[in-house]
């Protein structure tokens, strides 16, 4: 019961209060985004939905226009160079994330669920079938997002989100008590600028301390 009626209910609910309540931060960031670089404000691209399918999830813009499409920031020759100055605090501070709010609504999305892979990204993908994480709604947050995020290799990512899998199909009280903690805890991360490292998945186990200059973000 509480996976197909009341998580969804709580999205409907939860993404529809949001994005009333965050209109007038989108009126300031679509302002700053056109004064710094000209173009569209918002940003889409075709992830991986559950059941492995399609659909395109919605984001402010944050890299220049000039930035090629579908590829992951990682794979970028020097991606530092295609973030703009708004899109840089945006993606410091989870920000550009916050048009997936539609997505929520639409019911492509869960606000708690593992975070929707690019269409190309086979290996996580794959990696995910062994726990029966793309068996479940993508969500803006989940249980890998406080356990490393960006940091995460992808081996452990996908095992962290199949510990949600595992937690959600258990259903009841104790799956929105799980919910709730990848929720608040996600939040607590966001507003530390935790986790968005500019450069690769795994990159902080790869160049160990690196500052700014190691940064990367899905």
């Amino acid at each position: 019961m509480y996976k197909r009626i009341v998580k969804r209910t709580l999205d409907i609910v939860v993404s529809l209060a949001g994005m009333i309540l965050a209109s007038w931060l989108y009126v300031l960031i679509i302002i700053a985004l056109e004064v710094d670089d000209p173009g569209p404000v918002f940003f889409s691209q075709k992830r991986v939905g559950k059941g492995k399918t399609h659909f395109k999830l919605y984001k402010f813009r944050s890299m220049k226009t000039s930035t090629p499409h579908d590829v992951p920031t990682h794979l970028l020759d020097d991606p530092d160079r295609y973030i703009t100055r708004v899109g840089r605090f945006l993606r410091k501070t989870s920000l550009d994330e916050i048009p997936q709010l539609f997505n929520i609504l639409k019911g492509d999305m869960s606000i708690v669920g593992p975070r929707p892979a690019l269409w190309n990204q086979y290996d996580l993908v794959e990696e995910r079938d062994r726990y029966g994480a793309n068996d479940v709604l993508p969500g803006l947050t989940g249980w890998a997002q406080i356990n490393g995020r960006d940091e995460l290799e992808i081996p452990v990512k996908a095992k962290l989100d199949g510990v949600y899998a595992k937690k959600l199909s258990e259903g009841g009280f104790t799956a929105f008590l799980f919910d709730m903690r990848c929720f608040f805890g996600t939040a607590v991360s966001a507003l530390r600028g935790e986790g968005v490292v500019e450069g690769g998945t795994g990159e902080i186990k790869k160049h160990g301390s690196e500052g700014e200059d190691g940064k990367a973000k899905e």
